[in-house]
């Protein structure tokens, strides 16, 4: 019998209560630092029994336990932060100097099955290293 507290955890964020701590200060300013993302996971390519679509990868995002929640996350985008072995110009404005952050762009397209997990589109397609690796799930664009 496997129950759930007997049940051997499929991904990282399985079983992991979201916890909301206090927006930080900022230690030049009194603005507080606000997060624009919402962690994910990486589950693997779309596919078939026999067939895999590297073009469409399946995120696991965390909190999200339903296809019901999956519709606010629809249009979002998703960033694939890596380190890579040479340096090149930075991608991020803050750091002007050449560094070795990559950053792949994708975009939540649908949701994929019933237990919340999301399809994305990247622009280029993600490398089988990221499969199990951490995303960035962007909270915008907003509909709102």
């Amino acid at each position: 019998d496997l129950s759930p507290s007997r049940r051997p955890s499929l991904s990282p964020l399985a079983d992991k209560k979201v916890k909301m701590s206090q927006p930080e200060k900022s230690a030049k300013s009194g603005s507080q630092k606000v997060r624009l993302y919402t962690k994910g996971v990486v589950l693997g390519y779309k596919r078939g029994l026999r067939n895999q679509h590297e073009n469409t990868s399946l995120v696991r995002i965390q909190g999200v336990g339903a296809r019901s929640d999956t519709g606010f996350y629809l249009g979002k985008r998703v960033a694939f932060v890596y380190r890579a072995h040479t340096k090149k110009p930075a991608v991020l404005k803050r750091q002007r100097s050449p560094n070795k952050v990559r950053v792949v762009w994708g975009k939540v397209v649908r949701s994929h099955g019933n237990n919340g997990v999301v399809r994305v589109q990247f622009r280029k397609n993600l490398p089988g290293q990221a499969i199990g690796a951490a995303v960035r799930v962007m909270l915008y664009p907003s509909r709102v």
